[in-house]
């Protein structure tokens, strides 16, 4: 799934001079998307192999991306759009390349997870004990969020900074009592490790982790008519995705650009809450609290300001744009 949430710092050191590169919005009608190997985004593949977005008259090409590839892309101004989490796009623009969120795809429902050693049933099971994760990264803000809600906190337990891609290796070997992390690492855990159960996952946070369409403010200025149009095709993707007459034949699209078998791929999209325009409609509601991309974001900021991501607290609100969702959903 995501390859890298939020950025690591090494990467953004670059991204400031990046800002100087002229976009590549200014000059090009077509938009140029990035997106990379997440249900909510991989859903876009529906759309164009459907020829859809064409039907709405939108011209888009769609770039795929490893994940921290595509954050890399949009920050060097060589695409108009990528498809990110909301923690990750105060990463770009704290670190050089300010875009706009206009769409919510989905929330993550599961793909995140902490997960535990046998014998390990709870988070209180890891009081004392040493837990794997990337830290200031997206799994690190979920399990400071999963030792909360067991009344705990950080100071409960041993962090062991591991890159997320080697979080299965380590547990397996024994040296820690759990691990946080993303699918197909999370997934690749409990399979190493017979007996070993998520304690804590998304689900059980929803709206934590939202996935975005984030937008370069030039392309929102002067392609806006195909934006609102990309917007308006987005219904239409979760339907046919959520329909059970035809989800086996988006799973087959899916599953085909990823690589995967689209039973594999069903099993990820359980874990990937989508949401329609008109659920949208709330999660663009300015307010406190998970339910809400500005709560959301709220809370992502103050965990990257925390823990050196960025050192200036963003101004939320102007990441976030609702006129769009707001056009359609009345």
């Amino acid at each position: 799934m995501r390859l890298l949430s939020p950025l690591r710092k090494a990467l953004l050191a670059g991204v400031c001079a990046a800002a100087t590169f002229v976009s590549a919005s200014a000059s090009a009608a077509t938009l140029k998307i990035g997106y990379s190997d997440w249900p909510g985004w991989v859903a876009w593949q529906v759309a164009i192999d459907k020829g859809w977005l064409k039907e709405a008259g939108v011209d888009a090409d769609f770039q795929w991306f490893d994940y921290s590839a595509s954050l890399d892309a949009f920050s060097a101004h060589k695409l108009d759009a990528v498809m990110a989490t909301n923690g990750d796009a105060l990463v770009t623009g704290a670190n050089g390349h300010k875009g706009e969120m206009i769409l919510v795809t989905d929330y993550s429902d599961g793909n995140d997870m902490v997960v535990a050693q046998p014998g390990i049933t709870d988070m209180q099971g890891l009081k004392g004990k040493s837990v794997a994760v990337e830290e200031g990264l997206v799994d690190h803000l979920l399990l400071l969020k999963g030792l909360e809600k067991a009344g705990m906190s950080e100071k409960d337990v041993k962090l062991v900074n591991t890159k997320t891609n080697e979080t299965p290796q380590v547990l397996a070997s024994g040296e820690v009592a759990a691990v946080a992390a993303w699918q197909p690492n999370a997934g690749q855990a409990l399979h190493m490790v017979p007996g070993a159960r998520p304690v804590f996952t998304s689900h059980e946070a929803p709206g934590l982790i939202y996935d975005t369409i984030v937008v370069d403010p030039q392309s929102l200025h002067d392609n806006r008519d195909q934006w609102q149009r990309l917007v308006g095709v987005w219904d239409h993707v979760v339907t046919y995705i959520n329909d059970p007459k035809t989800q086996p034949d988006a799973l087959r699209i899916m599953a085909t650009r990823t690589g995967v078998s689209p039973d594999t791929y069903k099993r990820f999209l359980k874990g990937t809450h989508l949401l329609t325009l008109s659920d949208d409609k709330s999660v663009f509601t300015k307010k406190d609290g998970l339910d809400s991309l500005y709560g959301s974001s709220t809370i992502s900021d103050a965990f990257n300001v925390r823990y050196g991501v960025y050192k200036t607290p963003q101004n939320i609100d102007s990441y976030i744009d609702p006129s769009f969702v707001n056009a359609v959903v009345k």
